[in-house]
């Protein structure tokens, strides 16, 4: 009997009139051996060599460094931001050494977590603690201080951000001091704080509101993509969490969706996610010249997939590990929008990029109030489009973004895009608030690199 692998390869082989097809492994951009420690984050498109790249073991060894080091400072996480966040030629700061839970409260279920802990780290201390995050995004790699630098979130019509969760902030600013926030105190540095973009200060503590831990069921159904469509308003608002994927030259998708549930931790057989993406590359190297053979296979083989369960701890279910590496954008339309932009970008794709093989993923957010929160007063769909990390993204996005933008959508921090500072003012009712709050707080642009220079410089940044 064949496995999945197997008879991809077989539906290809047969539209090939070929008996054999081996899928080659991409290699990864060979680091520049001649520079001494350089920076770059995970696909490799950022990249630089900072003047020090430090890791300080305290608060207070921040404080000093901070205080004292020349030039721009700027922290960085995991380094799953595909935007030029964090590249400077003065100093990287990691909190890779502030890491953990700080203290919890069973009474509020609210926990203090240092801003250096990643997040699939965080899960098994807060489940011992009796506690539990409210959501999670789909890659568990990044730290809590970036994840909130720049909204990331999970899926959940009625449920926010990661930053929508946190009742507090600890931040170095930019003279060393230690400044802390929350609805209370500080107010308006809060409201900022939340999303900040790393332009405020450094944060090395967050508390959060979490939940009681919970258990969900995780099922994953593959559709055509028409039938996606016709459903997906109604499924985002039925389950607690959903999402969906659509497979390009395929006329398939999967959605998935979380419950809670009291079942028994259990899982079906899965599809490896990686090695599935590799397969879709396979396709695309053997049957890009012929759409319509590529969605006659693609198409078959996916319909001959079972849906897949699984019910586990909630920290457990949410992130998939992601080991094909790419370059992303993501925008977050109004959720009235989201439907009409996929269907405007499917046929971009389709039409104008048979290179493009990683799936469209589609997720729902719910809004909030935090000014420079891509949420900020709308719920949305967010739709994220995907280039393999060893291939030229600048077409492919380039074709795609005038239709997230001619929808009024907001790109998220981290992913990229090409908006200037006059394009982020007219979309964020509170970016002239966020921006004075910023000269309060760094009045000489010690957390600004160039591209932050670029977003906040003629607001008075760094001068």
């Amino acid at each position: 009997m064949l496995n999945r692998r197997g008879m991809l390869q077989a539906l290809v082989a047969a539209a090939l009139g070929s008996s054999a097809v081996s899928l080659a492994s991409g290699s990864a951009v060979a680091a520049d051996s001649q520079r001494r420690l350089p920076w770059r984050n995970w696909s490799g498109s950022q990249q630089c060599l900072p003047g020090a790249r430090v890791a300080p073991a305290s608060v207070a060894q921040l404080q000093e460094l901070v205080a004292g080091a020349p030039g721009v400072v700027r922290a960085v996480g995991a380094g799953h931001s595909f935007t030029p966040l964090v590249p400077t030629d003065g100093t990287i700061v990691s909190l890779a050494r502030l890491t953990g839970l700080v203290e919890h409260d069973s009474r509020t279920l609210q926990a203090t977590l240092w801003a250096g802990s990643r997040l699939g780290d965080i899960g098994g201390p807060l489940e011992q603690a009796g506690q539990a995050l409210v959501n999670m995004p789909d890659i568990d790699e990044q730290s809590l201080a970036g994840c909130l630098a720049t909204a990331t979130h999970g899926t959940g019509a009625g449920i926010g951000c990661m930053s929508s969760f946190v009742e507090g902030l600890q931040l170095v600013d930019a003279r060393g001091d230690l400044v802390e926030c929350d609805r209370l105190r500080n107010p308006e540095l809060f409201a900022a704080a939340r999303v900040s973009l790393g332009t405020l200060g450094i944060i090395t503590q967050v508390k959060l509101q979490n939940l009681a831990p919970y258990r969900l069921r995780r099922e994953t159904v593959w559709r055509e993509f028409d039938e996606i469509l016709e459903i997906a308003e109604s499924e985002a608002d039925k389950h607690r969490n959903f999402e969906f994927y659509y497979v390009p030259f395929s006329g398939m998708g999967f959605t998935d969706a979380h419950d809670l549930s009291d079942d028994p931790v259990s899982s079906t057989e899965k599809i490896d996610g990686n090695e599935g993406v590799r397969d879709l590359q396979l396709a695309r190297d053997w049957l890009d010249w012929s759409p319509r053979l590529r969605e006659l296979v693609l198409g078959s083989y996916m319909k001959t997939l079972g849906d897949e369960v699984t019910v586990a701890n909630s920290w457990k279910n949410y992130a998939s590990e992601r080991n094909v590496r790419f370059n992303e954008m993501e925008y977050h339309l109004p959720r009235e929008h989201g439907l009409k932009a996929l269907r405007e970008v499917r046929l971009a794709l389709e039409t104008r990029h048979p290179e493009v093989f990683f799936p469209i993923e589609v997720r729902y957010v719910k809004h909030d109030d935090i000014w420079l929160s891509p949420f900020y007063e709308r719920d949305c769909c967010s739709i994220a489009v995907h280039r393999f990390f060893e291939e030229d993204y600048v077409p492919y996005f380039r074709t795609i973004e005038p239709i997230f933008r001619k929808y009024h959508g907001r790109p998220h921090w981290g992913k990229l895009n090409t908006l200037q500072q006059a394009d982020f003012r007219k979309l964020y009712p509170r970016w002239e608030d966020f921006a004075a709050v910023r000269r309060e707080m760094d009045p000489r642009g010690r957390f600004l690199n160039p591209y932050l220079a670029g977003l906040f410089a003629s607001n008075g940044a760094g001068q």
